[in-house]
């Protein structure tokens, strides 16, 4: 009964295994993003309305990311739509924190 359990076990772990890892890169590079949103913030950077947007774009992102692995696998495709939706939100964190709006 152990090694059923164990058996059934390892093989739980080893098939779930590429779908955390295809995730993680992406999930890292959200992580930074929503830091950048949130010291910009802090600092003045961004109004609360452009905080507000740019967290909005993060969480569909993270909807993306959601839906993509429903199935258990993440193909190239939605990989490249989610890495271009991430180009999108770094580009606009950009844009935003630099415009000269905020609060001093």
């Amino acid at each position: 009964m152990k090694t059923i359990l164990i058996g059934a076990l390892a093989l739980v772990m080893a098939s779930s295994g590429p779908v955390f890892s295809q995730t993680h890169r992406s999930e890292a590079r959200e992580n930074r993003q929503e830091y950048r949103i949130h010291r910009s913030l802090r600092q003045g950077e961004l109004t609360p309305r452009e905080a507000r947007q740019l967290s909005r774009q993060q969480h569909r992102i993270d909807r993306a990311q959601a839906r993509a692995g429903r199935d258990g696998y993440i193909s190239r495709q939605e990989r490249r739509q989610i890495e271009r939706m991430q180009d999108r939100a770094s580009r606009n964190i950009h844009r935003k924190s630099h415009n000269g709006y905020g609060y001093y």
